[in-house]
């Protein structure tokens, strides 16, 4: 009797599902904005996001980047830290599944959705001075690719839009006249 029950519990062991783990993900990134507001320019763009994914699908981030030289004409020096610039901070909710399991190497292919702050910036010479803060939106997609456990590569598009207020009282928001979409390519860290 023994025997049987030492046997039934191994065999419990064994055929129970592994324990379920949350990860935090943090990915510096760099990349480039196109189309809507960049009117056809191309400008670098650089940032970070940290991220927490649940258990199973469901996960937030924080999501920040700045684009310089923003509203001034593609040249060929770059500059990281110009004055015409747009920032943008926002929070997302990623919708993600993780192929090949939350440990080792796997992929995850994501979708998200957020709102969060946008900063514009410019002081470019010959255009109309700009330093607003708004409200707005992000919406994309990727894929995070893991080597391990702990380092991958992530990529993702997104399309980023401002919000307004469309009768001065802040009651009724609808969607703004500026947007643009952002391409990037990062190291991700998982833990």
């Amino acid at each position: 009797m023994f025997r049987k029950c030492a046997m039934i519990a191994a065999l419990a062991l064994v055929l129970a599902p592994a324990s379920a783990r949350a990860d935090w993900l943090f990915t510096p990134n760099i990349g480039s904005t196109f189309g809507g507001a960049a009117d056809g320019r191309e400008h670098i763009t650089y940032g970070a996001s940290i991220g927490w994914m649940g258990a199973g699908v469901i996960g937030v981030e924080g999501d920040f980047q700045f684009t310089p030289e923003f509203f001034e004409a593609n040249d060929d020096d770059v500059d990281f830290f110009g004055s015409s610039n747009v920032v943008t901070a926002m929070g997302n909710v990623i919708v993600g599944i993780p192929v090949g399991g939350q440990r080792g190497a796997g992929f995850r292919p994501f979708g998200f959705a957020g709102i969060g702050l946008m900063q514009k910036n410019t002081d470019a010479e010959g255009a109309l001075e700009i330093d607003t803060n708004e409200f707005g939106f992000n919406v994309g997609g990727g894929v995070m690719g893991f080597f391990n456990d702990v380092i991958g590569l992530r990529g993702d598009v997104r399309y980023v839009r401002s919000f307004e207020d469309t009768d001065d009282n802040l009651v009724t928001i609808g969607v703004g006249d500026f947007d643009f979409w952002r391409a990037n390519i990062g190291v991700v860290f998982r833990w």
